[in-house]
């Protein structure tokens, strides 16, 4: 089942071209996967009171279109454990009026101790293991 959470574009998320910031699409797939973390179970902020960080160590997005002002869309987000360290985000942005692929990205992550050494946390963990 892939998780999906809608947006709409608000004008100041606009640049002089009339079209969204390149930059405003990690806030986007930001918050999207923040929410698929809580409809989980896996609470962001718990995690950080508890000196457990889960930390982007990459982000590769490939822009297929535009977004402009007053559109509304959708960001979809699978995760998949890519290794006993690392997690992966497969993530799109969708326009609904034509559900028009807008962008993909894969976000890698970890988590990080309180000493900033990589582990798989519990709850991250428990996402993989149908626990």
């Amino acid at each position: 089942m892939i998780f999906s959470v809608d947006f709409k574009v608000r004008d100041y998320e606009c640049d002089l071209q009339g079209i969204v910031n390149n930059g405003v699409y990690f806030n986007y797939l930001e918050h999207a996967r923040h929410e698929f973390l809580l409809s989980k179970g896996v609470d962001f902020a718990a995690l950080a009171r508890d000196k457990v960080n889960l930390v982007v160590i990459r982000s590769e997005m490939n822009f297929k279109d535009s977004l402009k002002p007053g559109d509304e869309f959708y960001v979809q987000v699978e995760m998949q454990q890519q290794s006993k360290l690392k997690f992966i985000f497969i993530q799109k942005v969708i326009r609904k009026s034509d559900d028009k692929l807008m962008l993909d990205a894969i976000v890698t992550g970890t988590s990080v101790n309180e000493r900033g050494r990589p582990f798989l946390c519990e709850e991250i963990q428990s996402l993989f293991s149908g626990n």
